[in-house]
């Protein structure tokens, strides 16, 4: 396994397929002239030898110049208590390309003060890099899913 300069997570080896059956296409496509597969999903290794997942290469979006992974925008998100789901997909924006927007189911929170989006993403703010801030947060009663439980993105955009 390698990472390639653009954070795509590599594979080769005995056990990684050669190639797709008569598609000699989506082969080319997807295994390099040396054998290695590119999986689409991006990852870095840490300090310690572990691969860590961030996303997949086609959710990641690019903030004035910027590579923003939604994957990991989510697991910051994630950690905000009143935040019981989220998804994030990069949107238009004139003047830096995309901009994140999140869209987020909040918890149950008896006797607390409703959370606001601009509250979202002042606390967002204190936690994450600024061009992975989201711009603009959208509550939802549920997210789309799929049969597996996979966020439905291309519904969300």
């Amino acid at each position: 396994m390698r990472i390639a300069p653009d954070s795509e997570i590599l594979v080769r080896g005995p056990c990684v397929m050669r190639g797709y059956l008569d598609d000699p296409a989506a082969t080319a496509e997807a295994v390099d002239a040396d054998g290695w597969l590119h999986t689409g999903d991006l990852g870095v290794i840490d300090a310690g030898g572990r691969l860590r997942i961030l996303g997949r290469k086609k959710d990641m979006f690019i903030v004035g110049g910027f590579n923003a992974y939604p994957a990991e925008i989510e697991g910051f998100l994630l950690e905000h208590p009143a935040v019981a789901q989220a998804a994030v997909i990069g949107v238009p924006d004139e003047r830096l390309g995309q901009v994140g927007k999140a869209f987020v189911v909040l918890t149950a929170q008896a006797g607390a003060a409703p959370v606001t989006p601009e509250d979202l993403i002042a606390w967002s703010r204190t936690r994450m890099a600024g061009y992975k801030v989201p711009r603009t947060v959208q509550f939802l009663d549920t997210l789309p899913l799929n049969a597996t439980g996979k966020v439905m993105k291309d519904q969300l955009r």
